[in-house]
C-alpha cells in the first residue's frame, strides 16, 4: 500500500500559515497516525529542522496562552497539534512591511479533527482552550531562550481576534496580561518578497 501524502492548505489571508491534516488509520484496536514526516513537510516548504518538543496542559476551558514569539536570532517556527480537547489557535503577522501586517488567522485544532498548524517565524502565536483538560503539543525550530522571548497583547482591539471568551473572563498568566499592543511593538521582523521574515 502506498502511504498517502499529508493533506494541507495555505490559509487566507496569511498564506505562510499552513493547516496540515495527517491521515488516521482506524481498526478495531483504535487508530494509527504518522504525525510527523520530515520529507512530507519539506515537500510543502517546511524545511527548518525541529529541535524541541513542548507539551502543555490547560485545566480550564477559556485559558489563553499567548500571544508569544521569539525574536531573531532565536526566532521559532512552530508545528502545533492537540492530543486531548480543543483550542482556537491564532497566528498574527508581525512582519513589518508585510501586506498582511497585523492580520491574523484563527482555526480550531482538536483531538477530534487531528489537524496541525504550521506557524513560521515572524508571527505571534497563541491559543484559547475550548474544552477543559486540553493538551497541546508543538514542535519548535529553535530552543526556548528567555532573553529572546516576547509577546503581543491578546486583547489588542486593533487585532480584532474573535476569542471565544471575554477578555475579563479569560484565564491568563500575569506575564501574558502585560504584553504590549501591536502599535507599541518594536520592529523585530521585516517582510521580504520571498516571504521570509
Amino acid at each position: 500500500m502506498t502511504r498517502p501524502r499529508i493533506d494541507f492548505q495555505r490559509l487566507d489571508p496569511l498564506h505562510d500559515i499552513i493547516l496540515l491534516s495527517p491521515p488516521r488509520f482506524h481498526d478495531e484496536r483504535g487508530f494509527f497516525s504518522e504525525t510527523y514526516n520530515a520529507a512530507d513537510l519539506r515537500a510543502i516548504g517546511i524545511t527548518d529542522p525541529f529541535v524541541q518538543d513542548n507539551h502543555s496542559l490547560s485545566l480550564a476551558k477559556g485559558t489563553i496562552r499567548g500571544l508569544h514569539f521569539q525574536i531573531p536570532p532565536r526566532a521559532q517556527g512552530k508545528l502545533v497539534r492537540v492530543v486531548r480537547g480543543a483550542i482556537l489557535d491564532v497566528a498574527v503577522d508581525i512582519r513589518h512591511n508585510s501586506p498582511t501586517f497585523g492580520q491574523h488567522v484563527a482555526v480550531e485544532l482538536s483531538a477530534e479533527n487531528w489537524n496541525q498548524l504550521w506557524i513560521p517565524p515572524g508571527f505571534a502565536h497563541g491559543f484559547c482552550t475550548l474544552e477543559p483538560c486540553t493538551e497541546v503539543l508543538y514542535k519548535v525550530t529553535d530552543y526556548y531562550s528567555p532573553a529572546h522571548d516576547r509577546g503581543l497583547a491578546f486583547d489588542d482591539p486593533d487585532l480584532g481576534i474573535p476569542w471565544p471568551v471575554r477578555p475579563e473572563d479569560a484565564i491568563l498568566s500575569e506575564k501574558d496580561r502585560s504584553h504590549p499592543p501591536l502599535r507599541d511593538l518594536p520592529t523585530y521582523f521585516e517582510y521580504s518578497s520571498s516571504g521570509d521574515a
